[in-house]
């Protein structure tokens, strides 16, 4: 399996993920020029990308769709719920309406819900015969119920939002504070690191901090506070990289 973070942040997300059954492509944020050329730059030709699989409907997750797919014709995985959202999708010829788990030969796609002011929010797991990864972001907290199904896995991308402090600090407006704080807003450094203490295990090999916030959070404030919180649940993991919002992540192998 080999994952790139190709976008991360408020201006657009996408995350590619190749298994020897599939090319995936985890929602489609930004534009279809930048994921073009990230994926070229992976040696990856967008005609050739199998499936996108939607997080949710929020722009900063699906602003390349529409064009993406006039000149592309992947199987597009969505609930129903969110195909009520995307209008412009209800003619697509490739659509795959989806509640549960996706078998593609030796890989599965498999989602869990997650909790964010959308009309309906997924988290992934994708395994192959050999190799697992879990992609989470835009959730306020993760259901416990859900730590066995996630726990132990390869590679984790894992959104670490905000630093606390500087949220509550910064300019953003008292009900946009509230909101990001609430459960169905996003986690901070802190709550990232809580969950991966949980999820870490002896087969991990890469974590990487996704869906930073421009102006309440820092690389460096980012991979600080989720070490600490780490050792204070006396869990040491260093293999952590931060996604960047313009700059893909090098290609992950598990």
């Amino acid at each position: 399996m080999l994952v790139s973070v190709l976008a991360s942040g408020s201006e657009g997300n996408s995350t590619y993920v190749e298994t020897p059954d599939a090319k995936i492509l985890i929602d489609l944020g930004m534009n279809t020029k930048y994921i073009t050329t990230k994926l070229a730059e992976l040696g990856v030709d967008a005609h050739d990308i199998d499936y996108i699989v939607m997080t949710h409907t929020h722009s900063d997750h699906t602003a390349a769709l529409k064009t993406f797919l006039k000149h592309n014709s992947p199987t597009l995985v969505l609930t129903e719920k969110m195909l009520e959202e995307l209008d412009y999708l209800k003619d697509y010829e490739n659509l795959l309406i989806k509640e549960d788990a996706l078998e593609v030969h030796n890989t599965k796609i498999v989602p869990f819900k997650t909790s964010h002011d959308a009309i309906d929010s997924r988290g992934y797991l994708i395994e192959d015969a050999k190799s697992s990864m879990v992609y989470m972001t835009d959730t306020g907290y993760l259901n416990q119920k859900y730590f066995d199904l996630l726990n132990d896995k390869n590679i984790y991308v894992m959104e670490a939002n905000h630093d606390v402090e500087m949220l509550m600090n910064g300019s953003y407006p008292k009900w946009l504070k509230s909101r990001i704080l609430s459960d169905h807003g996003h986690l901070s450094n802190n709550s990232a690191g809580f969950y991966l203490s949980k999820l870490i295990g002896p087969h991990t090999k890469k974590v990487v901090l996704a869906h930073l916030s421009k102006e309440n959070n820092t690389q460096e404030e980012a991979l600080r506070t989720v070490k600490k919180t780490l050792t204070e649940y006396e869990l040491t993991f260093d293999d952590i990289e931060v996604a960047r919002q313009k700059e893909k992540t090098e290609g992950i192998e598990a």
